[in-house]
């Protein structure tokens, strides 16, 4: 009887510690603070691309690499297409997209952010984040800017 009462107990300690490791391996944070150019915009703990509407071109930051269309393609490139040469990548304005391959979606980039072309006053720190974090953030922004949709008054 006693080997069977040590037995159960062991069982039930393996699989709450089975349930706890799981648990723990579930967990994940996806941060890369670290990895995003000292030219990028400030406040936020993960960041896919940046999109520059002055140039229309991509940052994708996993990678440290800039994404432009050229001939017919999407380039990827550790560095910018000689005619950008010139470009102020502290100054221009620039967007932060979290959405896998968002280059793909550029029409509507482009589109959206037209207004933002030519523009080099102070850029909004977190726009329209879901993250619960960031909630008073946005209401600000939508209370001073209308309808919190990455409008700026300039």
């Amino acid at each position: 009887m006693k080997k069977m009462i040590l037995l159960t107990m062991l069982m039930l300690s393996s699989a709450a510690l089975i349930n706890k490791t799981a648990a723990q391996v579930k967990v994940s944070l996806n941060v890369n603070i670290g990895s995003q150019p000292v030219w990028g915009p400030v406040g936020y703990d993960y960041v896919q691309y940046y999109y520059m509407p002055d140039i229309n071109v991509y940052y994708y930051v996993p990678t440290a690499q800039f994404v432009y269309f050229e001939a017919g393609h999407w380039i990827f490139a550790s560095s910018l297409p000689v005619r950008y040469r010139n470009y102020d990548l502290y100054r221009g304005y620039k967007v932060v997209i979290n959405q896998p391959k968002a280059y793909v979606y550029n029409s509507t980039h482009k589109t959206t952010y037209v207004k933002y072309r030519g523009y080099y006053g102070k850029q909004v720190v977190i726009r329209d984040s879901k993250d619960p974090k960031y909630v008073t953030v946005n209401r600000s922004h939508a209370n001073n800017h209308g309808n919190g949709h990455d409008k700026h008054n300039r």
